[in-house]
């Protein structure tokens, strides 16, 4: 009697953040234990470490074919932006060019289920070297972009790089032009960021599980 072949095991789910608040951020807001269902890396800081931390998570398995999420805190471009603001990327920008990210919609839809009184805003996200501070960022605003981070550019075009799959980046605003902060935690903005990414896993596992679904 012929075995019917076992199904393969669906992609799994990469979440990658550069800071060690950030891990603690979703780790402790994983309230249920479902971080099983995903990887959480943290890379480290800056564009150089996420590209290292990324590529090597994705060269070997289980994560070879992973989905890939890059999140934590980010620098709110746009006036009226606030500490707590939730950035969906529609694209990500850096000196590699312009990355496409999936289930934008969707994420937005399932974050304002998971972060109910949040405003989430949708656009650009653009990679930076260093911290953006004052005046540079009316310069990247200019550019159409929305918010700026260090990593999360990197980090999808890292991911694509190693092979074809879904991926995203979803970030919270942790000061803005008119709420700049210098260190995060100190203040109550800070804290209103923290509060926000530790609650925004269930909006990445509902993508995640949108994005095994086949394509029509």
């Amino acid at each position: 009697m012929e075995r019917t072949p076992a199904a393969p095991d669906p992609a799994p789910l990469l979440i990658a953040c550069a800071l060690g608040i950030e891990h603690l951020a979703l780790r402790t807001g994983d309230r249920g234990g479902a971080h099983g269902r995903a990887t959480l890396l943290r890379t480290g800081m800056g564009p150089k470490n996420a590209e290292r931390a990324v590529t090597g998570a994705l060269g070997k398995e289980p994560l070879r074919h992973a989905a890939v999420v890059a999140t934590g805190f980010c620098a709110g471009l746009a006036p009226g932006m606030h500490p707590g603001d939730l950035i969906v990327a529609d694209e990500t920008r850096d000196a590699h060019g312009h990355t496409p990210c999936v289930g934008t919609d969707l994420l937005v839809k399932e974050l304002e289920r998971a972060v109910p009184g949040r405003t989430v805003h949708t656009g650009p996200l653009i990679g930076s070297d260093h911290v953006v501070r004052g005046h540079e960022r009316a310069g990247l605003l200019a550019t159409g972009a929305i918010a700026v981070d260090m990593e999360s550019a990197v980090t999808l075009h890292s991911a694509l790089r190693a092979g074809d799959r879904p991926v995203a980046a979803v970030r919270v605003v942790v000061d803005a032009p008119q709420h700049e902060l210098v260190r995060i935690g100190t203040v109550r903005g800070g804290i209103s960021a923290f509060r926000v990414l530790r609650a925004v896993l269930p909006a990445f596992f509902e993508w995640h599980r949108s994005s095994l679904l086949p394509r029509r």
